[in-house]
């Protein structure tokens, strides 16, 4: 990497901890260290909540996920508008008029400290190995830049976080989010413009947006109502909804966003904005996935995304013995040979195919151009299987090695295509991503881990020390469950799931606080932990297919299969149901000693 892109990525990573570090370091109240004294405008709100979900994660992933499986992806934050809106009339209103540091705070009010436990130590989990994933999503860019071993790097990145959001808590996670969100969008308007500019010499910006269309790619909404299938309009809208309702109204990593604020008013606009500001982003990156994918059309692409197993491959192929050295084997270094030369010779024909569609399109014969988009997603499939089998040659001839490499595909165009400078741009991107959303999650960790757990045995400043010493504490517990991470398909999709598997839970607590007075904290404990072991269980036999069935036709059949999202509105529907008849039972009165019933 040229010097002047380590000067831009390692400046603005230096500036804004540097800056978050020298603004905070006098912060002692726990109001301002646990809250932010309540300072931020609605501007500064909205931000600070788009920096939190917007994670390295979302500019690693999301495009890969565009370019793998196009736009439909998008319709996952459909529910979100109608969620902010909800939050903003209901749940703000309430944590505001509770003075509360944390929402599991209000939690304990309603109930009892019980079920305050329950929640907060459901976020815990969630949250703890959910920012595990935000450490190791930057740290597959740094360890592909620097040839670092990944381990190393996931240190440095979650070091650098815990430097600022330790001297500053809740106010140095503000104030840093402000110049964060200013680099990625920065860095994503020049990456469209380039990625556009780069077509152009082949294809234009409309006619890229038709070819993708013609393979796939451009289909935003699907209205099938089938519980299997991930991402729908109604998986979106109802699903998608009660997620984003919880994560925005009951995960302390953005309740602790807009309680920042100066008024009920200030975080009331500030999470509407957000709520209009989302759909738009996420489309855009997906876009640029997708648009990747048409560049890729008429460009050589890797038969392996991540660069270092090719290499790996490579040296051993290189060496031409029949035993590598520990930890490898060399026989399959032939048919990952083959598969490459397979890979190069598809890359061609996939281009010389693509400029026929463009040239069947611009004179418009419609015949000849569905013709070529046939043809040219059959040499696509064909070309897929390659590298599938090229991956299957790398798990073979590397001992351990992680073939996954779909979050590699945007890094990978950035590193190979992009001029000396910008890319210094993009990966500051992608490092303050992850910065803003894991600063977020450790702040808010240490405040539930202070204020809810720890609560009796803190007050004061004693309070703002001991939540320093647990945003460390759990700083080094994220880096070490980033290194299980790996296992993982796709990082947006994982990080999805697991918030799918808890928020639930949570998210029907709040609610029978929120709008059921009747039902008391025995009956919603009770609830919350039938039915958070429920949500757990039938994801397991889920996933490993326990009742699954094959068909005739060969086709696996899981009769108890349930897309992700749907647990986000089937485990707060359980919770608010077992709740009340909880209650009703519990509420029942009892027959004294002695009596007897009526005859």
């Amino acid at each position: 990497m040229h010097w002047l892109d380590w000067f831009i990525l390692l400046g603005t990573l230096g500036f804004i901890v540097g800056y978050g570090v020298w603004k905070t370091k006098g912060t002692r109240t726990a109001s301002r260290y646990l809250r932010g004294d309540n300072e931020d405008r609605w501007w500064a709100v909205t931000l600070s909540v788009m920096a939190t979900q917007a994670s390295a994660i979302t500019f690693l992933s999301t495009p890969g996920q565009g370019f793998l499986e196009g736009m439909g992806f998008v319709q996952f934050y459909f529910g979100l508008p109608l969620a902010m809106v909800v939050i903003a009339w209901v749940f703000i209103p309430l944590f505001y008029r509770a003075n509360v540091f944390t929402a599991y705070e209000y939690i304990g009010k309603r109930f009892d400290e019980r079920t305050r436990l329950l929640t907060a130590i459901l976020f815990l989990i969630q949250r703890c190995l959910s920012t595990g994933f935000t450490i190791y999503a930057p740290s597959i860019v740094l360890s592909k830049v620097l040839h670092w071993p990944l381990s190393w790097t996931c240190a440095f990145i979650g070091g650098l976080v815990i430097l600022y959001t330790t001297t500053g808590g809740a106010k140095a996670v503000g104030v840093t989010h402000k110049q964060q969100m200013a680099v990625m969008f920065g860095g994503l308007f020049v990456a469209f413009g380039l990625l556009v500019h780069y077509l152009s010499s082949s294809v234009s910006f409309s006619e890229s947006l038709d070819l993708a269309g013609a393979l796939g790619k451009m289909q935003v909404i699907d209205t099938s109502w089938d519980p299997a299938t991930k991402y729908t309009l109604w998986s979106g809208l109802i699903g998608g909804f009660f997620l984003q309702l919880s994560y925005f109204g009951t995960d302390q990593s953005q309740v602790q966003r807009y309680l920042g604020g100066e008024s009920i008013r200030q975080a009331r606009v500030g999470l509407l904005l957000n709520g209009l500001l989302k759909i738009p982003m996420q489309f855009f990156i997906l876009l640029i996935g997708v648009l990747v994918f048409v560049f890729y059309l008429f460009n050589p692409s890797p038969v392996h995304w991540n660069e270092a197993n090719r290499q790996a491959v490579e040296n051993i192929a290189a060496e031409r013995s029949g035993t590598a050295g520990p930890g490898h084997i060399a026989t399959s270094f032939p048919n990952a040979s083959a598969m490459a030369a397979r890979h190069d010779l598809l890359n061609t024909e996939i281009a010389g195919m693509a400029g026929a569609w463009v040239e069947a399109h611009r004179s418009g014969r419609t015949d000849e151009e569905k013709r070529a988009a046939i043809v040219l997603s059959q040499a696509l499939e064909q070309d897929g299987r390659v590298r599938e089998g090229y991956q299957d040659a790398v798990a073979s001839t590397i001992e351990g090695a992680d073939t996954n490499d779909k979050d590699y595909i945007f890094i990978t165009w950035v590193m190979d295509h992009l001029p000396v400078g910008v890319i210094g741009l993009l990966l500051a991107m992608i490092f303050c991503a992850g910065m803003g959303s894991t600063s977020s999650q450790l702040s808010a960790l240490a405040t539930t881990a202070i204020v809810d757990v720890f609560r009796k045995q803190y007050e004061g400043s004693d309070r703002v020390i001991a939540t320093k010493w647990a945003t460390v504490a759990f700083g080094i517990l994220s880096l070490l469950f980033a290194a299980i991470f790996p296992l993982f398909e796709n990082l947006i999709q994982a990080v999805n799931i697991l918030g799918s598997l808890f928020y639930g839970t949570i998210l029907g607590i709040f609610l029978v606080a929120f709008f059921i007075k009747h039902v008391q904290g025995t009956a919603v404990f009770v609830a919350g932990v039938f039915v958070q072991v429920l949500v757990l269980a039938h994801y397991a036999l889920d996933h490993y297919n326990v009742f699954a069935i094959m068909d005739g036709d060969s086709v696996v059949h899981d009769p108890i299969e349930v897309a992700f999202l749907w647990y986000n509105l089937i485990a707060p529907a359980l919770v608010v149901l077992s709740a009340m008849l909880l209650q009703a039972v519990l509420a029942r009165p009892k027959v004294e000693q002695g009596a007897h019933w009526p005859s």
